[in-house]
């Protein structure tokens, strides 16, 4: 079947809508290249075009991708993956075969690897490999990968968008330009990127995956992606029907869309459905523990500061019921490693005898904060400066743009600042990598410059257990130390909220919030 998004009758389109998956990217995508997939954005759009080795279920185990089965030593040290014979790039020119295209072999995986670590192409994923010591392509079917040292969470590294294969001819054709000519092995193909307005995708003929009923996927016959840039003006095109996934919840619309509880409003419980899970995001507070601030280095004073408001009241008032409270560490929900150690909850009482406890020892009887934050979250840190100031804590919001932030944050400019720390893999050490004395920054992402010798210790020990059991115990521990340190102050474990039309099927959530569409179809519209 021809099918085209830009030529065709009113009637034809109406026809063919629901062989469509259309949604609105709001922040632009800025490259189709895998090894640039570095944002949401970009990769939700690989995620169509492109494999890897291994891929994730909708609940973060690996499963099989690319490579049917894998090996791994006894050591946690040698990686042995066979991969299927039956995976072809999708069709180019610069194939010169009978079909325009060819199968995919360990050699690519070479090709692949050598290109993210390549120095000229400055992939931001290149971090990905630093555990590895070499890789080689034993023949057409087996890959091998040598780590330098063990890390049980690696086979989640290789779930990532970056690790995807791709062709050495085409990816040599086009140069730097492959961002927008991308080829890739996955359920959909390139067809149209007019940058910043519209991006289409189609399906993959030779898709290799089927599902359980031996059905070839994807299902849908194209994705069409529009880039308006307006969370409201997105919101007005869902309400439209235009659009068939709202991937949001923004100040702008959440009381019009949600009731306070979280439900569907009566207006549109007919036509949409909702859809809620786990997100492994942690929302929080830092700490900038070098500085020489009194009320910053006062374990006192940050502990207070976490008994000192309500954070189920925060959730609902302010998030209409989507997320869950942060009282059970930094770990969130969703997670292989979660455990629900006890963490902070709202004790007004005994947050106001931290305070008086604080000032008796400091003398410091009018204790200040200021706390950074940008205009996404100044109502959840207003709301936390009201609360605090109850308990005898001056609290100052600073807000500023979330690039300044960034910026400051990095250089240690900030005392107290509010941010959200999302796993880059599936694996808890994800969530304690932060913590860690080496990390702090500059060199890593120890954005409060925590220090704690039994932190360190168990971190590195978790490297050396290949029982997952143990490892789990192993960070729930070091979870418990970041709660009686209080670092931080966990605010709420985010969770997905995914708003569909009515007729769509098979979306599924999962804890990363990635968008999978190979399994997507939607019910015709009778009129």
């Amino acid at each position: 079947m021809f099918f085209t998004l830009t030529s065709c009758s009113k009637s034809n389109n109406e026809g063919k809508d629901h062989l469509v998956f259309r949604y609105n990217q709001y922040e632009n995508v800025s490259s189709l290249d895998p090894a640039f997939a570095r944002d949401v954005a970009n990769i939700w759009s690989t995620n169509q075009l492109f494999n890897g080795l291994v891929q994730l279920d909708d609940s973060l185990h690996i499963i099989p991708d690319i490579a049917k089965r894998w090996e791994i030593s006894e050591d946690g040290l040698h990686y042995t993956f066979i991969l299927r014979n039956d995976v072809k790039f999708h069709k180019h020119p610069q194939f010169k075969s009978v079909d325009s295209t060819r199968r995919v072999t360990a050699k690519d995986f070479t090709y692949s690897f050598n290109r993210l670590i390549d120095p000229k192409v400055a992939s931001p994923g290149n971090w990905v490999l630093k555990t590895v010591e070499s890789y080689n392509a034993v023949n057409d079917t087996i890959f091998k990968i040598h780590l330098k040292k063990p890390f049980p969470a690696f086979l989640g590294l290789m779930s990532m968008r970056y690790c995807s294969v791709v062709p050495k001819e085409v990816v040599t054709h086009y140069g730097s330009e492959f961002r927008a000519n991308p080829v890739g092995t996955g359920p959909f193909k390139f067809k149209l990127w007019e940058e910043n307005i519209k991006l289409v995708f189609r399906k993959n003929e030779l898709y290799f995956e089927k599902d359980k009923n031996g059905k070839q996927l994807p299902y849908l016959e194209a994705v069409a992606i529009t880039f308006l840039p307006d969370k409201q003006s997105e919101f007005l095109q869902f309400a439209k029907g235009k659009i068939d996934l709202l991937n949001s919840l923004d100040a702008s619309y959440k009381d019009e869309l949600l009731t306070p509880m979280g439900k569907l409003r009566d207006a549109y419980k007919d036509r949409v459905n909702i859809s809620k899970g786990p997100y492994l995001n942690s929302e929080y507070l830092g700490f900038y523990l070098d500085t020489e601030k009194e009320e910053i280095k006062s374990s006192l004073l940050r502990k207070a500061v976490n008994h000192g408001f309500d954070r189920v009241k925060m959730i609902t008032y302010l998030k209409n019921g989507i997320g869950m409270p942060a009282i059970n560490g930094f770990i969130p929900k969703g997670i292989p490693g979660y455990n629900n150690i006890k963490g902070y909850d709202y004790n007004p009482e005994k947050s106001r005898q931290l305070v008086e406890a604080y000032k008796k020892e400091t003398g410091d009887n009018e204790p200040t904060i200021r706390i950074a934050t940008d205009a996404n979250y100044q109502s959840i840190c207003e709301y936390i400066q009201r609360e605090l100031e109850k308990i005898g804590i001056n609290i100052v919001v600073d807000v500023m743009p979330s690039s300044t932030i960034r910026q400051k944050k990095w250089a240690g400019k900030l005392d107290t600042f509010r941010a959200s720390w999302i796993a880059d893999y599936p694996d808890a050490e994800n969530f304690l990598s932060p913590y860690y004395s080496k990390n702090h920054t500059p060199n890593g992402p120890n954005y409060t410059h925590f220090k704690n010798e039994t932190f360190d210790k168990l971190y590195e020990e978790s490297f050396l257990i290949t029982d997952t059991k143990i490892r789990e115990q192993h960070y729930a521990k070091m979870d418990s130390i970041i709660v009686a340190h209080a670092p931080i102050v966990p605010l709420y474990y985010d969770e997905v909220v995914r708003f569909t039309q009515k007729n769509v099927r098979g979306l599924t959530n999962n804890p990363q919030n990635f968008l999978i569409l190979k399994r997507v179809w939607k019910e015709k519209k009778v009129n």
